[in-house]
């Protein structure tokens, strides 16, 4: 988000997606209100620190912030097909990116 509380940027957040998109894997994005402040994770520190491209990924568990946060069988396969894509296809994708 614009207060940096996020790893996620412009340009990560689109490596995600289209990784997502070519790999057949859907993605759910979450945003925060303008109006609500929110936490922050540990990736925005780590980023800063050693200079790699970083993008906030998980799986949301139950209650782990919110009792509206679950997830399903689902979400482990999808996110392994993604990190297959992630591992077999970044390299080419972020060849014919010019950010």
């Amino acid at each position: 988000n614009n207060n940096q509380r996020y790893a996620t940027n412009a340009e990560t957040g689109f490596i995600i997606r289209e990784l997502a998109r070519r790999g057949g894997v859907p993605v759910q994005e979450f945003v925060v209100r303008n109006d609500c402040p929110c936490g922050s994770t540990i990736g925005p520190i780590i980023a800063s620190l050693v200079g790699i491209r970083t993008v906030d990924l998980g799986i949301s568990s139950l209650s782990m912030h919110s009792i509206r946060e679950t997830m399903g069988c689902e979400d482990i396969a999808t996110n392994i097909q993604l990190f297959k894509t992630f591992y077999s296809g970044f390299g080419d994708l972020d060849r014919s990116c010019s950010f």
